[in-house]
């Protein structure tokens, strides 16, 4: 994922997770909002509960997805 600042290292930590090749059309825009996030609000730690927050949301979304294929 490409950003415009230097990452935390709890922030660069929980992007990893934005990445999932097998799940890539649900998970895609959170990645996207992932970057947006860290491209537009300063480090800390309000920035880094925004990312844990919308991995928890992405995750659901990606359990949905994959319970609805069954």
């Amino acid at each position: 994922m490409d950003t415009e600042r230097e990452l935390h290292p709890a922030e660069e930590a929980l992007l990893r997770f934005f990445d999932a090749p097998t799940t890539y059309a649900v998970s895609m825009p959170f990645s996207e909002l992932a970057a947006h996030i860290i491209n537009s609000a300063p480090p800390g730690p309000e920035t880094t509960m925004a990312l844990r927050k919308l991995l928890e949301a992405k995750d659901c979304a990606v359990r949905a997805g994959l319970d609805s294929s069954s």
